[in-house]
């Protein structure tokens, strides 16, 4: 069984005043584009999100085909770690796929050919550039990488990156990035400005 991810739970706070998780795009609250990406990959959702988004996200993926959860951050704004750590605690596969909720152009082979290469290991992260791991578009064992959450998180470490280093992960690298994406499948759009520039996208597919 394959779980996603999907981390929504950020105060948006380059956004302005709208959840950029609800926010409309094309047609469709940007949280929707992620799961109906995902849908055919994963077997269930959970969406990591604060107390007070629960009602509009429950809105916004009412009709998703597959089962979804939520997990609400126990303390709010703790950061994209804290995020994964609360919803991989609450995933039911063995492995998921995380994503977060301002990547609505996510492509589902590529995910697909993540948990492929995870299988056998506790991580399969990208690598786009020489040092930048894509943690939040990446597949984990969800037990070892929410332990691994906790306990940075007890050591007061809040790069996203510090959980990895205590797992057996393999790294996805460019070439293979290329060969199964584009980097578009990592296209945040996290401000109003690229809102607008996605919304055209969408119009165009």
């Amino acid at each position: 069984m394959r779980s996603g991810v999907i981390l929504a739970g950020g105060y948006s706070t380059r956004f302005g005043d709208e959840d950029k998780a609800t926010a409309d795009l094309a047609g469709e609250p940007m949280i929707r584009r992620v799961a109906d990406r995902l849908e055919g990959v994963v077997d269930d959702l959970v969406v990591n999100c604060r107390a007070e988004q629960r009602a509009r996200l429950e809105a916004a993926l009412a009709g998703v085909e597959i089962p979804v959860q939520y997990a609400e951050d126990p303390e709010p704004d703790q950061g994209p770690m804290a995020g994964i750590m609360t919803g991989l605690r609450e995933a039911d596969g063995e492995y998921a796929a995380v994503v977060a909720c301002d990547m609505p152009f996510v492509d589902a082979s590529f995910l697909d050919y993540l948990f492929e290469r995870a299988a056998g290991h506790d991580a399969a992260v990208p690598q786009v550039e020489d040092e930048w791991f894509q943690t939040t578009q990446a597949v984990y064992r969800t037990e070892p990488m929410a332990q691994a959450c906790a306990k940075a998180l007890a050591d007061d470490e809040h790069k996203i990156v510090v959980p990895l280093f205590r797992l057996d992960y393999v790294v996805v690298d460019a070439a293979e990035i290329r060969e199964h994406a584009t980097e578009d499948t990592f296209r945040n759009v996290n401000t109003r400005e690229k809102l607008e520039t996605a919304r055209s996208a969408f119009g165009d597919e």
